[in-house]
Formats: structure tokens, C-alpha cells, sequence
């Protein structure tokens, strides 16, 4: 093959999504692993590298763009991200630049998706919006004027971890009441039992033995008061942190990808609805709520790869 590829990996807390790419990201190949099947990211690379060997194309590599929470762009590390079973500093780049002899580069999962949204999905018209990673936490990836914004360090971009509930939930990050412990996959099964409602004892959500983001949304959608309930209260919740953050860098849009975006329009709508309610007057009316364009097509692999194309060369 003469085509220039990428390979592009997105870390994530339950899964690592992996693909090659090239510069107009068509794939030639994608898979994926669950994060928590390897005890180091050393044996979780070594898989990968022997996917990628099967494939022939590890010579084709231009580069490796790498998607992690809480990745630093400036280190190449992922730094005691509280939804990862690897604990403490990890030198991921270096050590996927060690077993495969290609450069690599690393940044927050939700900044490389937003990489990918804007180069290939729902955001090629925007250069002001911030991409909304709702998964098994809650992270963003800020565009303004065009360019990413990291930060001094490397670590802006933490929306989920605003603190919107005083004393409220626990958070895997060490805090009680951050944004993700409620608006998240994980967030929506918490509702399940931490959410006070008449309803609740009859709703088939406890009939479940174990239950997901996913069965609230189809209970819901089939009448399920409280799944209803559930619902409405993550809209609400989005919302409301929306219309703040707006006040931080006014955006064209907020565009909404993972698990609980793929629910579709209706929660789109219910959370524009709650932004404008709670939004400051100079901004109503001025904002989109998109959906990613690129569930199908995983924006965040999408975005690692096009990592290689924009800082490597």
C-alpha cells in the first residue's frame, strides 16, 4: 500500500477503539478491546501491535494519534485519569513510540474527537464550539477561533468535572458533585437508584438485574415514568452547565456525541430547552445543540488519526 495511514486509538473507560486512517479518513481497518481485559497499557499496545502486523501495514504508519482521558498533549501522558483502572502518570505515547518505531502524539479523548468532528463531522462549518463526550464520564474539547484550546498545561477542557451539586455525588476523581457523576452513561444508571421518585417502585428499571445508560433510554421512550423522569432530570442537569459554560466562550454550538447522544433529537431538544431556560439574555437564541455526525463512524478514532496529520507533520 503507497497511501499514507495513520493509526488512531481512543482510551476510554470501558472501551479502546482503535483504527487506521488516512489523511481523508477513509478506514481501512478498525476494532476494539475492553479496557479493563489488560492489567498494564504495555500488554494492551502489544495487542494492538499484533492487530496491526496482521493487517501488513505497520511500514505504512506515518504515525500514531492517541485519544486518552485526561491525556497531556505537552507530556504524552495520562495523568491519574479517575475512569481508568491504570493508576497514577502513564508515558502512553512514548511507549506506543517504543514498540511500533513510529512518532506519537497524545491529547484528551474529548479534544481529539473534537479534531475529528470538525475535520470530517458536524462541525465542519464551525470554528467556535465545544464537543460534549458523553460516555462512561463526561469530557469536552474546546474550539475557539478556530483552535483547540489546551491550556497551559495541557488540561483544559475538564467540563465534567465542574462541580454543579455542593456535597453531591462521589467522584471517581477524589470530589463530590462534578458534572459527570451526573450527566454520563454512569450518571444515568446512578439516577436509577440515587433519584427520589413515586414512581420509581413501579418502573421495570428495577426489575433489572443489571441495568444501563441504554435500557433508560428505551424504558423511557416506551413509556416508563421514571426512566422518563431520569431523562429529564440528565437533560436538565446538561442544560443548565451548558448555559454557564456558554459565558466562558460563547459558542456557535455544543455538539453531542457518545452513548447517550445516539438517543437522538429528543434529548438534543430537551437539553436546548433547559440551556435557554437557564442561559443569560445576550446568548439566547444563539446557540445550536448538534448531534455528532460521526457515531458510525467513531469520531474520536477519526480525531487521534487526524492528530498525525495536523502535529506531526
Amino acid at each position: 500500500m503507497k497511501t499514507k495511514i495513520a493509526l488512531g486509538v481512543d482510551v476510554g473507560g470501558t472501551n479502546v477503539a482503535f483504527g487506521l486512517c488516512d489523511e481523508k479518513g477513509n478506514s481501512f481497518f478498525e476494532s476494539s478491546f475492553p479496557t479493563k481485559s489488560f492489567d498494564t497499557p504495555e500488554l494492551l499496545i502489544e495487542d494492538i501491535y499484533q492487530v496491526v502486523e496482521k493487517q501488513g501495514l505497520i511500514d505504512c504508519l506515518t504515525g500514531i494519534g492517541i485519544g486518552a482521558p485526561n491525556g497531556n498533549i505537552n507530556s504524552g501522558t495520562i495523568e491519574f485519569a479517575p475512569n481508568l483502572h491504570w493508576k497514577g502518570s502513564i508515558p502512553l505515547a512514548a511507549l506506543f513510540e517504543e514498540r511500533f518505531g513510529k512518532p506519537a502524539i497524545l491529547t484528551n479523548d474529548a479534544n481529539a474527537a473534537a479534531i475529528g468532528e470538525r475535520i470530517y463531522g458536524n462541525a465542519k462549518d464551525l470554528d467556535d464550539f465545544v464537543l460534549i463526550t458523553l460516555g462512561t464520564g463526561l469530557g469536552s474539547g474546546i474550539v475557539a477561533n478556530g483552535r483547540l484550546l489546551y491550556g497551559h498545561d495541557g488540561f483544559a477542557g475538564e467540563y465534567g468535572h465542574f462541580r454543579v451539586i455542593p456535597n453531591g455525588r462521589s467522584c471517581g476523581c477524589g470530589r463530590r458533585g462534578c458534572l459527570e457523576t451526573y450527566v454520563s452513561a454512569t450518571g444515568v444508571v446512578r439516577s436509577v437508584t440515587e433519584l427520589e421518585s413515586p414512581n420509581k417502585a413501579t418502573s421495570a428499571l428495577l426489575k433489572l438485574e443489571t441495568v444501563s445508560a441504554e435500557d433508560v433510554f428505551e424504558l423511557a421512550t416506551n413509556g416508563d415514568t421514571f426512566a422518563e423522569e431520569i431523562i429529564e432530570y440528565t437533560a436538565a442537569m446538561l442544560g443548565s452547565a451548558l448555559a454557564d459554560y456558554t459565558c466562558f466562550s460563547s459558542p456557535k454550538a455544543y455538539v453531542l456525541f457518545g452513548g447517550i447522544a445516539q438517543s437522538g433529537a429528543p434529548f438534543a431538544e430537551k437539553v436546548k430547552t433547559y440551556m435557554e431556560r437557564e442561559i443569560l439574555n445576550i446568548y439566547q437564541n444563539k446557540i445550536e445543540i448538534r448531534i455528532s455526525s460521526l457515531h458510525d463512524k467513531n469520531a474520536a478514532v477519526l480525531g487521534s488519526c487526524s492528530l498525525v496529520w495536523n502535529e506531526l507533520n
